[in-house]
């Protein structure tokens, strides 16, 4: 059985779907502020760090190897007899290096401890909306089926999708911060170096972005049976209704409804994971191949003379840095999508209207008359 072709989901244009990335990257963001505004301030400060130095630790390594290399000339040439004083300002820019990857280290470690941290805050404060809000349903609405099935979804991932989404939108950020500074360095080598960078990301982004919104179609349809496999789960496992499970000979047949609901939809994840994958690695070999080809023009111009062997040494790590931070951003875009369909499970079930009270009466007329049902009667709500 596969997917209906239209859903709410499903329905929007993807163009739509990426304007309300950012419309739920704001909604996320602002549940960070609200849970710790210094945590969030870290993370903009080490983002900030972790983005910036790359690139200078790219061109103190240009440097460095230049030095390296006027020195041992020099050396050679007899010109500089004295070799601790020719090699001093390459060790000056050793020790520069060093402390610019130290300082990229503290920011990476610092990004992933206040990370760690806001999981856990962040988690508790959208679990404690998502309960807050269940109070304020009428039992009507939780025999509404729809509705149970928007709860059941909020609650499998409200915990972990607005952290992912803040996460994806700083590391975009530094890796945007990243580009710019590499963009800086490679434009000195030529304009086209930066055209060989987007041609070989944009494969697999548009992959991702593609596989992506399948992953979230799939989850949305298949919600009833999820719930059905988590219920039978519990009946299964409970001490309270296990006694009626095992008068009734009932085991049997719930397992097996439960085996069958899995190879199900175990069969519709291995084939979405297979073609995702295979055309991610098909997709992702473009990337490697203009890596190469850029690898082979620096290569050349290096033997022609025109660029020194520090200069080197830094386009092809600045390319290649450049090359996984321009994937990375497109791959944070590509989930920051899926997030935000996601997440549009949890606002969908926070904003749902809340059906008023309609009892006001505390005791009968007669109150010491007990309890009577006169014209008492029950239907279920019509759905077409």
């Amino acid at each position: 059985m596969s997917p209906p072709p239209s859903s709410q989901a499903s329905s929007a244009s993807p163009l739509s779907g990426f304007f309300g990335v950012f419309r739920y990257s704001r909604r996320a963001l602002g549940l960070v502020w609200e849970t710790s505004r210094w945590m969030m301030l870290g993370l903009a400060l080490c983002t900030l760090v972790a983005g910036v130095l790359p690139a200078v630790a790219a061109w103190v390594g240009q440097l460095i190897v230049d030095g390296v290399v006027s020195a041992m000339e020099a050396h050679q040439a007899a010109t500089d007899p004295n070799l601790l004083v020719s090699i001093t300002p390459v060790l000056t820019l050793v020790g520069i290096e060093a402390v610019i990857i130290a300082f990229i280290a503290l920011a990476q470690r610092g990004l992933a401890a206040q990370q760690s941290l806001l999981r856990a805050l962040l988690g508790q404060k959208v679990n404690v909306m998502i309960l807050e809000k269940a109070g304020q349903l009428s039992l009507s609405q939780f025999e509404d089926s729809e509705l149970y099935d928007q709860l059941t979804r909020a609650r499998r991932e409200a915990s972990t999708r607005p952290l992912a989404l803040v996460n994806k939108t700083f590391g975009l950020l530094q890796n945007a911060i990243s580009l710019g500074s590499f963009a800086v360095l490679l434009v000195q080598f030529s304009p086209w170096a930066l055209l060989i960078l987007v041609v070989g990301a944009l494969p697999v982004f548009i992959s991702e972005a593609k596989f992506s919104g399948d992953a979230f179609r799939l989850f949305r349809w298949r919600s009833p049976q999820t719930r059905m496999q988590i219920y039978l789960e519990t009946v299964l496992a409970r001490e309270d209704s296990i006694k009626e499970v095992k008068l009734f000979g009932l085991e049997g047949l719930f397992l097996k409804r439960y085996r069958d609901i899995f190879t199900q939809l175990f069969a519709e994840d291995r084939r979405l994971t297979l073609r995702r994958e295979s055309w991610g690695f098909l997709l992702g070999l473009l990337g490697t191949l203009t890596f190469y080809a850029a690898y082979a023009w620096v290569v050349i111009e290096t033997i022609a003379g025109a660029l020194t062997l520090g200069q080197m040494t830094m386009y092809l790590m600045v390319f290649k840095q450049g090359q996984a931070a321009l994937s990375a951003s497109l791959t944070a875009i590509s989930g920051m999508y899926e997030d935000n369909l996601y997440l549009s499970n949890l606002y969908e079930y926070l904003e749902q209207p809340i059906e008023g009270e309609t009892g006001s009466l505390t005791q009968g007329v007669l109150p010491g008359d007990g309890l009577r049902f006169e014209h008492v009667s029950f239907s279920l709500p019509w759905r077409r």
